[in-house]
């Protein structure tokens, strides 16, 4: 029986696809009957059965094995598994496991294969039909002379484009490096004449105030200095010496003190701002000193452009390409203005640069028709004005720009007024750029009135003597206020009329100019000083024939010139009061003018109202 039951292979389980615990089966009659006789709490009966079960699970396990490795076709997944020993429990059943599950289970997984199979053969031929109809397509292209040379047009544009974007892409750092090192350079000489300005303006003020007390004092004792502040004024006399000595070899002799740019460098400091900039510049040549032109200079890159859209239009005009131009041209143009200065007098016009001449030809040379006018390559210019000159325009404006000075103010307003030009014609997304630009120069003239106008006031007393410190350090700042007035008001056409009459009249004028006027001893001077802030009103302010009172903001400024008028005509200055009274006809105060001219029957004056 026992024999009988390990030969018979069919009698074992043959699951293949889970584990099977193994159980008694194969206990002999015997072997049960002593089982039941036997207590199984005796040691030796214990040990006895546990060898026995060894026997069979080894049995069983052989049996197992041989068969795995007659079906060849057996999971080995459990194999790698650390097998252990496990004592078996008869009291737990598992379901039959036969051939036919095994067969159906095999069969089903070998359709899901067979299926994904047929899927990836569909697939792989489509792929195998795509390849020979695209190399179907090329050859046509190739053998066709029309087609071909379209397709080797717009593959070569497609890889000039692809090469001029990866070499300003690897040039672009070096661009921004050397740009940086520029601006930190100038910035740090405008930096050291504006902090050189203000400590000079303190110096001397407190120095002036030492010399007040000592007067009030009437004492003999002279004024300790030291040495620092010494050395100031000395600087400070030694640089206005030098200006007075270029003006006289010039022969500017109608000049007031105050009104000139205190923008020296002493040679030391000359030098090394010298040599700083001759290296940026060096570096500045070597950036595309390894670039063939094709790929840095914008006239030959325009050139690529201008054959692509003289050949194919409309192509030309469907990938916007005037779009992409600005982009394209940003980091070539910001190497060029790398060197420009627009607050030099002499530094090349917008113009004149070679990048804004190439760019104007291009679109003199535009081929485009009235119905794609809103993509024109008009455009381009004007984008590339407020996207890559702005910016730096205003950083100029933010960081380096002293309005004090008229040569920087004049220059400004030369490039301000061609971008003005440029951008008039621009949508409104495109000058945003420029209002920008005009708010931040708003901003900077606030702060110049802010940080650099003073105007000290002292006694009579002290400034009737026109050779005193007191009275030459307050006709300076006085003069230096008007011609900063004067620079603000340089901007009419720029700025608002609102804007530069709040600025000027309102934050300047009103606020200190008419208090040093009236703490003036009303004369000639006086008078010359009046006339100086008139001249430099703009005239449009005042075109309208029908006026016959001033703007507003001039009330102030109108009061004072009647309140000279009357104290003068009781005096030797006739020809002084003739003055006042056409300084108030040109700003439009006639009925003001009429009215003193009646009071005080200055009737050979009517002839200047009658004239206007």
């Amino acid at each position: 029986m026992k024999k009988n039951s390990n030969e018979d292979p069919e009698s074992e389980p043959d699951d293949h696809e889970r584990r099977i615990p193994f159980t008694l089966k194969p206990q002999t009659l015997r072997q049960r009957m002593a089982e039941e006789t036997t207590p199984r709490n005796e040691e030796t009966s214990e040990e006895s059965q546990e060898d026995e079960n060894q026997d069979i699970w080894e049995q069983q396990q052989m049996r197992k094995a041989v068969k795995i490795t007659e079906g060849r076709d057996l999971d080995l997944s459990y194999s790698s598994k650390p097998q252990t020993l496990k004592k078996f429990d008869t009291s737990i059943s598992f379901p039959p496991v036969n051939l036919e599950i095994i067969k159906k289970q095999l069969n089903t997984r070998l359709t899901l294969l067979q299926d994904t199979h047929r899927s990836h053969l569909r697939e792989y031929e489509k792929y195998i039909q795509d390849v020979k109809s695209s190399k179907s397509t090329i050859q046509n292209l190739e053998n066709s002379s029309t087609q071909a040379l379209n397709f080797k047009f717009y593959k070569s544009m497609k890889v000039y484009v692809e090469n001029l974007i990866d070499c300003l892409n690897e040039k672009i750092i070096s661009i921004q490096e050397i740009e940086s090192s520029m601006h930190a350079l100038l910035l740090k000489q405008a930096m050291t004449f504006m902090k050189r300005r203000q400590d000079e303006l303190k110096c001397e003020s407190t120095h002036l105030q030492q010399l007040s007390r000592k007067a009030e004092t009437s004492t003999n004792e002279s004024v300790a200095i030291d040495e620092k502040t010494q050395w100031i004024l000395e600087e400070i006399e030694s640089r206005r010496s030098r200006r007075r000595q270029a003006r006289a070899l010039c022969g500017n002799c109608d000049h007031q003190e105050g009104t000139s740019s205190d923008d020296e460098l002493s040679s030391e400091d000359m030098i090394d701002f010298q040599e700083t900039q001759g290296d940026i510049l060096q570096d500045h040549k070597k950036i595309f000193e390894d670039v063939h032109d094709d790929f840095c200079n914008i006239q030959h890159i325009l050139l690529k452009f201008q054959q692509w859209r003289e050949k194919y239009p409309d192509s030309y005009y469907e990938a916007f390409i005037s779009l992409c131009i600005p982009k394209l041209l940003n980091p070539l143009i910001r190497v060029q203005l790398i060197d420009w200065n627009p607050l030099k007098f002499d530094a090349i016009g917008l113009k004149q640069m070679p990048w804004f001449t190439s760019i104007e030809k291009f679109m003199a040379n535009s081929v485009e028709d009235s119905k794609k006018e809103d993509n024109s390559d008009k455009k381009i210019l004007p984008t590339v004005i407020n996207k890559t000159v702005i910016p730096r325009l205003t950083d100029f404006v933010e960081f380096i720009w002293d309005p004090l000075s008229t040569s920087q103010t004049t220059s400004l307003i030369t490039n301000c007024r061609v971008i003005h030009e440029e951008l008039s014609t621009c949508a409104n997304e495109v000058s945003k750029g420029k209002q920008d630009l005009l708010k931040s120069i708003v901003v900077r003239m606030k702060k110049a009135i802010e940080d650099d106008v003073f105007i000290p006031l002292y006694p009579k007393s002290t400034v009737e003597d026109k050779t005193s410190p007191h009275s030459k350090f307050q006709e300076r700042q006085f003069w230096s206020s008007v011609k900063l007035f004067r620079n603000i008001l340089l901007w009419n056409g720029l700025l608002p009329d609102a804007t530069l009459q709040e600025l000027g009249l309102g934050k300047l004028l009103n606020r200190y100019l008419i208090i040093a006027l009236l703490n003036a001893i009303p004369g000639p001077d006086v008078v010359k000083k009046c006339n100086q802030i008139a001249a430099s009103l703009p005239e449009k302010w005042f075109q309208n024939s029908a006026m016959r009172t001033s703007i507003p903001q001039l009330g102030n400024f109108i009061q004072f010139l009647l309140q000279s008028a009357h104290k003068l005509s009781r005096s030797e200055f006739r020809d002084e009061v003739k003055e006042i009274i056409s300084i108030l006809v040109k700003i439009k105060a006639l009925n003001q003018a009429e009215s003193f001219i009646e009071e005080y029957h200055l009737d050979h004056l009517k002839s200047i109202i009658e004239e206007v």
